[in-house]
C-alpha cells in the first residue's frame, strides 16, 4: 500500500464537508458532464492529489447527489494514452482510504450482440483481457490477485433496480478489452463473438482489476457507440458528439445513488 495514496485520502478528506463517501464514479472524458448532478460539489484538481495522474483537467470533485455524498474522477488515464495500464492505482486505491464501498466505472464500447444497439448501456459482468497487459505487473506487495466476483454481483443488482427507476434499458453482458487505440479487425471481431464477448472496449477493465486488488466493490457501465467491425455493418469511429447517452447515464447515476 502506498504513501501517496493515504496522503492523497487525507487532503480530500480534509477538504469534504459533505460526510463520508459510499460511492465513487470513474468518468472517461465523454462523460465529464455527468458530474454536474452532484450538488454542492467540492473540486480538488488531480494535480493536488499525490499519485493521481496527469490529465489535463482532471479532477476529483464530490456532490450530493439524492442527498448523499458522491465522488467522481472526472478522467482515466486510458492506456492507449499513456502506454502504462497501471496509472489509475493510486486513485483506485486513494478510494479505499477513503472507504468507499461502491466503484462505477463508466466507458465506451463496441457492440458484438445484435441487442446491443448503438447508444444503448450496458452492464458488464466479466471481462476478457485479450491484451495480456495486467496493471499490476511490477507492483509492490501480494498481487496474485483472485479475479472471481470481479463484477460485484450486489452492485449489478443495484444497476438493474437503478435502471428500472430511471427508466433507462440496461442489458448485461461480457467486454472484451482491447489496448486500442485503433478498433478491432473483423477477423478479430469474429474471434471475440467465438470467444463469448458481447462488446469490446479501450477502458474499464483494468479499473476491475485494480479494483479487486483493494477489495472495492466494483461495478461498471458502458455505453455503445458502434457495432464492431464486420458485425452488423459496423464502421466504428470516433465521435464525441455522439454520446447522446450522457443524459440516460445521468439518470442512471442518480437512481444508482438512491438504490442502495
Amino acid at each position: 500500500m502506498s504513501t501517496r495514496a493515504r496522503d492523497a485520502a487525507d487532503i480530500i478528506g480534509a477538504r469534504n464537508p459533505l460526510g463520508p463517501i459510499e460511492t465513487a464514479v470513474v468518468l472517461g472524458r465523454e462523460f465529464l458532464a455527468a458530474a454536474d448532478i452532484g450538488e454542492q460539489a467540492v473540486a480538488i484538481p488531480y494535480s493536488e492529489l499525490p499519485g493521481f495522474p496527469e490529465i489535463e483537467g482532471g479532477e476529483l470533485l464530490i456532490g450530493l447527489v439524492e442527498g448523499a455524498p458522491m465522488l467522481f474522477l472526472k478522467g482515466r488515464s486510458e492506456f492507449y494514452e499513456s502506454g502504462d495500464p497501471s496509472l489509475m492505482s493510486s486513485p483506485i486505491e486513494t478510494l479505499m482510504h477513503l472507504n468507499v464501498r461502491a466503484l462505477l466505472s463508466t466507458g465506451l464500447a463496441v457492440s458484438t450482440n445484435a441487442d446491443f444497439q448503438p447508444s444503448s448501456i450496458f452492464s458488464v459482468t466479466d471481462h476478457i483481457n485479450f491484451s495480456g497487459l495486467n496493471p499490476l505487473i511490477g507492483a509492490a506487495g501480494q498481487n496474485f490477485v483472485n479475479m472471481n466476483g470481479a463484477y460485484d454481483k450486489r452492485l449489478l443488482r443495484r444497476l438493474k433496480q437503478a435502471s428500472a427507476g430511471a427508466g433507462v434499458t440496461l442489458n448485461e453482458g461480457v467486454l472484451m478489452w482491447f489496448s486500442g487505440p485503433s478498433y478491432e479487425t473483423p477477423a478479430e471481431v469474429k474471434m471475440a463473438r467465438m470467444l463469448g464477448a458481447d462488446a469490446l472496449g479501450m477502458s474499464i477493465a483494468p479499473e476491475a482489476i485494480l479494483a479487486k486488488r483493494f477489495a472495492l466493490p466494483f461495478a461498471a457501465a458502458a455505453v455503445i457507440t458502434d457495432y464492431a467491425a464486420g458485425f452488423a455493418g459496423g464502421n466504428p469511429a470516433y465521435d464525441p458528439s455522439r454520446t447522446s447517452s450522457l443524459v440516460a447515464l445521468r439518470r442512471l447515476l442518480r437512481a444508482f445513488q438512491k438504490f442502495k
